[in-house]
């Protein structure tokens, strides 16, 4: 990336924002690629999507390595870190982790829940949740703040508008244990399939 950087004028001239874009994308891309690869079994377009998001990451990572912000070295370092904090059942000591079942999923987010929270130091119930996320997972991820804080969220009462309706959807979902976005596009894929056949 830095010899690209060096004699490439259009990387050249990028910057963090002008490449958000192409991060995003290829964040779609490759969710599309774990949904072809769900139904296929066929995971090669997985491969290269998570190549062309790891090359955003380099990008960035070189860019800022630039301006004298951080290295790629250090966001490695301060991943590998985090990932240390907030699994004490894999990585820390005996009285870090009681209480917590490795084996369990729930108790290992909940876990993990924890030191986010205590490392964030949250000043209010959204900090931290991008509301530039798609509908369905920034719902989902303003309900679970909602379910932690113990206010349960309203749901629009006795006539409820369109939009209430679906947060309502996405309660459900969550009740059920589902991911609904991934719920809904699992069903607009179905409802192509059936339309094409």
């Amino acid at each position: 990336m830095r010899r690209l950087r060096a004699e490439c004028g259009w990387k050249r001239a990028q910057t963090h924002r002008s490449l958000a874009r192409y991060l995003l994308e290829e964040t779609h891309e490759t969710l599309e690629a774990i949904d072809v690869g769900e139904e296929t079994g066929d995971w090669s377009a997985l491969r290269e999507e998570l190549g062309d998001l790891l090359l955003q990451v380099y990008f960035h990572a070189v860019l800022a390595e630039e301006r004298g912000e951080f290295t790629l070295d250090d966001v490695a370092t301060d991943v590998t870190a985090k990932m240390h904090r907030r699994n004490p059942h894999v990585f820390g000591s005996a009285a870090a982790a009681a209480g917590v079942d490795a084996d369990d999923p729930a108790a290992v987010n909940e876990a993990w829940e924890a030191a986010k929270a205590a490392e964030k130091q949250r000043t209010s119930l959204t900090d931290g949740i991008p509301p530039a996320l798609p509908a369905l997972l920034y719902a989902d991820k303003v309900l679970d703040r909602l379910e932690r804080a113990g206010t349960p969220a309203d749901l629009g009462g006795e006539h409820p508008e369109l939009g209430d309706r679906l947060l309502a959807l996405v309660a459900e979902a969550r009740a059920a244990g589902t991911d609904p976005e991934q719920a809904l596009r699992d069903a607009v894929r179905r409802a192509l399939a059936r339309s094409a056949g």
